[in-house]
């Protein structure tokens, strides 16, 4: 018996960079165009994703700006001044947002689950995110709190032995001075003078 074999191989898809730049250019074509060229937006996301809805979306998008252009341009003068104008003008905008929206929206999911599929084929795990407190790859973890080096302990000094003072020779007894005799005597005779204006004064009595 046969097998189903295999489908075709899952080609790589292009590098962000590039689709996003193709969107933003496909984007400023359709705002810078006030929505006259609205429809690029549908045919872009048709000639990518292939999608029957795609195209369909794309022709009524084509459509729908023909009808907004044309009541716009049966204006009589250079402004808008008809109700018939205006409702061009509206829909000409209208067309713009819902195109830009879709066609974002559509790509973005087109080219993720093309994505998915290449690295499916190819073995690839899928990106899973990081676990809370882990480091992203490429990225480093958070930084350790900072810890001040310990400062080194000096040992213990040897205790100084106590200081006994060490006794000196005697000093020489000095014999006191004249004066001191001097003012003794005076001391002794000014008390026996006293002594005896005291016992002159009882005497008198």
């Amino acid at each position: 018996m046969q097998g189903h074999g295999y489908g075709p191989p899952a080609q790589r898809p292009p590098h962000p960079a590039v689709l996003i730049s193709l969107r933003v250019l496909f984007v400023a074509v359709g705002i810078l165009s006030l929505g006259f060229l609205a429809w690029v937006l549908p045919l872009r996301l048709a000639a990518v994703t292939r999608r029957p809805l795609d195209w369909a979306l794309f022709v009524a998008a084509l459509l729908l700006d023909g009808l907004g252009l044309a009541l716009v341009g049966s204006e009589p003068g250079d402004d808008i001044t008809t109700a018939r104008g205006y409702t061009g003008l509206y829909l000409l905008l209208g067309i713009l947002v819902a195109a830009t929206v879709y066609y974002l929206v559509a790509e973005i999911r087109h080219y993720a689950r093309r994505n998915q599929a290449f690295r499916a084929q190819r073995g690839i795990p899928a990106q899973q995110p990081p676990a809370p407190g882990a480091p992203a790859y490429g990225y480093p973890g958070p930084a350790a709190p900072y810890a001040a080096p310990a400062a080194p302990v000096a040992p213990p000094a040897p205790a100084a032995p106590p200081h006994t003072p060490v006794p000196g020779p005697p000093l020489p007894h000095r014999p006191a001075p004249a004066r001191i005799d001097q003012v003794r005597a005076e001391l002794d005779e000014l008390s026996d003078y006293l002594r005896k204006q005291d016992g002159q004064h009882e005497g008198g009595r």
